[in-house]
């Protein structure tokens, strides 16, 4: 997802039950204030499966938030956000982004973006096998050509695997 789409993720968008998400709106800094609004284009408004981990994760943090809630007399509903501040109001896309590079920083990770991750998740995905189709979904990107466009450098190994499997498919195992 998108950093805007991440932090717009309202609970009552995401079910984990069915252990997928809807994205349908984005929080957005517009002169400085976190502002939300529509996502970015058509094909941004999507469900996004998820898996057992990401779900288990998200319960625990659900958790939390609702404990935190009821510590502080707060009234907490499925229209707060799934990542918020304490007290429920929005994280501003800038504070967030500045709060991810300072992390990074401190870290002996590799030194990377935010909306690296995002690459990251295609590249990964991509380099899996997932459906290029899938991978644009997931992205939400106007076209699967748009993502072969953007993650092209993922397909040149993936050319020769692609050649091999159909080789064994058409004339078996050499």
């Amino acid at each position: 997802m998108r950093r805007g789409e991440v932090l717009g993720l309202p609970w009552r968008n995401v079910d984990v039950e069915a252990a997928r998400l809807v994205v349908s709106q984005a929080l957005l800094s517009v002169d400085y204030e976190a502002a939300v609004s529509d996502v970015k284009t058509a094909n941004s408004r999507r469900t996004i499966d998820l898996d057992p981990r990401t779900v288990v994760e998200l319960r625990s943090w659900r958790r939390e938030q609702l404990e935190a809630s009821m510590a502080t007399g707060r009234r907490d509903t499925n229209d707060g956000f799934v990542f918020a501040r304490p007290d429920g109001r929005p994280i501003h896309p800038d504070f967030f982004s500045q709060s991810f590079a300072r992390l990074v920083a401190m870290s002996e990770l590799p030194r990377i973006r935010l909306h690296d991750l995002r690459h990251t998740h295609a590249s990964i995905l991509l380099q899996a096998g997932v459906p290029l189709k899938v991978v644009s979904e997931r992205l939400g990107h106007s076209s699967p050509a748009f993502t072969m466009t953007v993650y092209q450098h993922v397909l040149p190994g993936m050319q020769a695997d692609a050649a091999a499997a159909f080789s064994d498919a058409v004339f078996g195992d050499s």
